[in-house]
């Protein structure tokens, strides 16, 4: 049976391997592994996501942001790094990637961030000005689209979800259940087939 980034339990063999990764004007140290998301370092979406966020967002003073479905950190962490006045959240179902993202958080110095293991949002009891995530695709378009109903429940007034995905898998879909849920979504961005598709809970 294949074993992906989303198991609760990889059983691949470890092979911690450290990476340097530039994005969005800061520099972080990363550990990767096998059996989580883009081991070999940074992938384009999130790169592109992160980029579009630290060029178009406009966030309070001290936001609140969760990162769903975190694998070894980089966009928690690098958002974390480029808002030092925020709190970051992180949150995997994968217990190899929240123990990445623990040694990730401790390798970069960042004080203001956590990361729990979770299915989803089944850990979370608080709410977000933010909320980013490069949603599992592989986990199928019930697990993406759960991500994307449930997340009005874990935002604030005014709060937002901030998403990228392919065109190919499933973009268009995400964009029409965002518009279904918040009553709006703008598309920040469009990057050699990658979308960065934006909802606001208007409160």
């Amino acid at each position: 049976m294949s074993e992906y980034y989303y198991s609760h339990t990889p059983t691949s063999k470890t092979d911690e391997q450290k990476h340097t990764i530039v994005v969005a004007n800061q520099t972080l140290s990363i550990w990767t592994d096998h059996g989580v998301f883009s081991k070999t370092g940074l992938d384009f979406g999130s790169r592109t996501l992160l980029e579009t966020i630290k060029q178009d967002m406009i966030l309070p003073k001290n936001p609140a942001i969760l990162d769903v479905g975190c694998g070894y950190g980089p966009i928690g962490l690098t958002l974390a790094k480029a808002y030092s006045d925020a709190f970051v959240t992180m949150v995997d179902i994968n217990e190899r990637a929240v123990h990445l993202t623990e040694k990730n958080i401790h390798e970069n110095k960042v004080n203001h961030a956590k990361v729990l293991q979770s299915n989803v949002y089944e850990a979370i009891t608080e709410q977000f000005d933010m909320i980013v995530s490069n949603p599992p695709i592989r986990a199928g378009k019930k697990v993406v689209h759960h991500i994307l109903e449930e997340s009005i429940s874990y935002l604030k007034p005014n709060g937002y979800i901030v998403i990228v995905i392919q065109k190919k898998q499933g973009a268009p879909s995400a964009q029409k259940k965002m518009e279904d849920v918040f009553g709006n979504v703008t598309l920040l961005n469009r990057d050699k087939g990658y979308w960065i598709l934006c909802s606001q809970l208007k409160g």
